[in-house]
Formats: C-alpha cells, sequence, structure tokens
C-alpha cells in the first residue's frame, strides 16, 4: 500500500484532515506527523495511526523520516515555513508534495521548482484546501467559456470563524499590503486598492481585493494574465485596511508580530463542529476578453470542512498516481470539475454577465 504522511497533523485543519483521512484512506497507510512529540503520541493513540515526531530545521533528518512515504500532505502553516524545506526533502526521496497553503510567496516559490520536481519525478501540488480549490476551479471553468480572456476576477463570501493557523498566517503578513496580478506578473497594490459591489449568491454586498492564492494559481491553470480576487467585507472593514498600510512600519515590527501572534494563540480556537455543520462559503467569478464578459458560482460547505474533503481526496488521487509530475494547480492536476464532485457544492455554470445559466 503507498504511504501517506500528514505533517502538522494536530493543529486545527490537520486534525479535521487526520479524521477524514482515517475515514477514507482504508486502502493506504497513514502517518501522522509534526514537531510535538506530546500532541502527537495522543493524536496518534485516539485515531490508532502510527506517528512522526521531527522539525524540518535539518533536511537529512526530514529526508530520513520520508524515505519510505510516498505522498507528504503539509498541514503546518505558515507554509512560507514548512515548503521549502518538505520540498526539498520530498525532491531527494522521490515524494509527492501536497500542501493546503493560501499564500502567494509560496505558490509562487514552487512554481519556480517545476523543472525540479519534472527531473525529480515527482508532484508539487501547494493549494488543496479552500485555499484555493474552489476559486481556482471556477477560474478554469470560465477559461473554458473564454479561452482568449485577458481579465479575470474571483471572489468568495465566507460564513464562519477562523482558526489559530490562518490568523497566524493573517499576522505575519499584516502591513504588506494587498497583491493582483498585472500582464503576468504579481503586482504589490495598497491594501484597498480596489472595492466593487457583488453578488456572490445572495444578493450584492461589498467586496475589497485581498492577497488570495490565485493572484499566483489562476494564472499558471489559465493563462490569464491579469487577475484579481475579491472578499465581502462590512463597510468599517475598508477604513481598518486602509488604517494598515499607513501602520505598515510598525505591524511589520518583530515585537508588534510576537504581540499579536501572542494574542492569537490566546484567543482564537477555530470554529465547532456545529459552526462546521451549518456553515458554508459563496464563491464567484468573472471573466472577459475585452468583448464577451461571463460569470459563474459556486455554493461550498463551510470552509475547513471543505479543506478537509479537498485534501484527502487530492491525497488519494496522488497516492493512487493519477497526479503528473511537476508544479500544479488543483485545476490544472485534476480538471475544472474537482470541486463539484465533493457533497454540499453547487455549480452556477459559466454564462453571459446579465445572463443566467439557465437560460
Amino acid at each position: 500500500m503507498a504511504t501517506l504522511l500528514v505533517y502538522g497533523s494536530y493543529g486545527y485543519t490537520g486534525d479535521l484532515v487526520t479524521d477524514r483521512a482515517s475515514e477514507h484512506l482504508d486502502d493506504h497507510d497513514v502517518i501522522l506527523g509534526g514537531r510535538s512529540p506530546s500532541k502527537l503520541e495522543a493524536q496518534a493513540d485516539d485515531h490508532d495511526l502510527p506517528s512522526r515526531a521531527f522539525t524540518l530545521d535539518h533536511q537529512r533528518v526530514v529526508e530520513r523520516h520520508l524515505a519510505d512515504v510516498d505522498v507528504v500532505l503539509n498541514c503546518a502553516g505558515p507554509f512560507s515555513r514548512t515548503a521549502d524545506p518538505l520540498v526539498d526533502a520530498c525532491v531527494a526521496t522521490d515524494t509527492d508534495y501536497l500542501d493546503i497553503t493560501g499564500e502567494i510567496g509560496v505558490f509562487e516559490a514552487l512554481a519556480a521548482r517545476d523543472a525540479e520536481a519534472e527531473e525529480a519525478g515527482i508532484a508539487v501540488l501547494p493549494g488543496v484546501g479552500f485555499d484555493v480549490v474552489p476559486t481556482d476551479c471556477l477560474a478554469a471553468h470560465l477559461a473554458e467559456s473564454l479561452p482568449d480572456a485577458t481579465e479575470l476576477s474571483l471572489g468568495f463570501q465566507a460564513f464562519g470563524s477562523f482558526s489559530r493557523g490562518t490568523m497566524r498566517t493573517a499576522v505575519e503578513s499584516i502591513g504588506e499590503g494587498g497583491a493582483v496580478r498585472r500582464d503576468g506578473r504579481v503586482t504589490a497594490v495598497s491594501s484597498v486598492h480596489d472595492t466593487r459591489r457583488v453578488d456572490f449568491g445572495e444578493g450584492e454586498t461589498l467586496a475589497v481585493t485581498v492577497p488570495w492564492g490565485d493572484v499566483a494559481t489562476a494564472y499558471h491553470s489559465t493563462g490569464v494574465p491579469n487577475v484579481q480576487v475579491y472578499t465581502a467585507v462590512p463597510e468599517r472593514a475598508v477604513q481598518a485596511l486602509e488604517a494598515t498600510d499607513r501602520l505598515a512600519p510598525l505591524l511589520d515590527r518583530e515585537w508588534v508580530q510576537r504581540t499579536l501572534s501572542a494574542v492569537v494563540d490566546r484567543t482564537v480556537v477555530g470554529p465547532d463542529a456545529d459552526e462546521r455543520e451549518e456553515g458554508m462559503a459563496l464563491v464567484w467569478g468573472e471573466i472577459s476578453d475585452g468583448e464577451e464578459t461571463y460569470e459563474a458560482r459556486l455554493r461550498t460547505p463551510e470552509t475547513y470542512t471543505l479543506t478537509a474533503m479537498t485534501a484527502v481526496e487530492a491525497a488519494r488521487r496522488t497516492l493512487d498516481g493519477e497526479t503528473t509530475t511537476g508544479y500544479q494547480t488543483p485545476s490544472s492536476a485534476f480538471g475544472a470539475d474537482f470541486v463539484t464532485e465533493f457533497d454540499g457544492v453547487e455549480r452556477e455554470d459559466a454564462h453571459p454577465v446579465g445572463a443566467t445559466d439557465e437560460e
């Protein structure tokens, strides 16, 4: 049987992934991994699974733990710290690499390792969670309608709270401003680069551009050179984002980052089971070739619930040899319809703006 190692298995999202993997990967061996022996021991005992405690500080140590592993699923963020050392070891040990990042810098850094991954004969497939499976698949679906498109806008409206890991990553990037893709290049912009009203599926609401992972991945998935991603926000949030630009030099200081991270550790847990059951997310996309404009929408389960679903299924397909080598996005690996295969996902197919998919 092929072997999956879930690294960062005892974090909030990693634990959800582990729960689902233990139920849905009966035909494969699952090993839990992470830095903390005590947390791993308790989790491994609960799931009756083997575990391996190791840090990512020394490549030879990591290689030794991956030598008999077929696929790594990295759930340990911030991924700006964990992706590269794990990919280094994966290249050396012929191990496929997956993660659930949403960090633009990580996507771009791993895309730059495409030739290295090809030569090693491994798949490098980041972003197999809510960041960025639904938006990436919707982007690819839209591109099928307008293959010569030059402009792509994506967006989401999520209902529910955030995990500690998500908030830690947000703290790390606070003060860095926003990002869009212009003429094929990731371009830094202000935190409030653009606002518009978007109907994500339940009526128009205010949305603002955010540095979401699709600024990186959508270009690799579709070839569209101009990409921006929006999220729904209340009016007062726009003012707060504008303030972060003014305070950026302060927010980037190490002591401020440590203080904010400590607050996150003390106060943030993540959505409970009821919130995950009741929550949902809406995803929207719009694509244009300068003459025609198409849009499409998705409704998905709550973001962490969907992440567990898509990450485990992506791991299963990779374990079964269904991915090609080199750098991949979710849609380039599994197709634009990948996200529609999960319970609770509904897609309004691409149609001209102003029309509906029934027309």
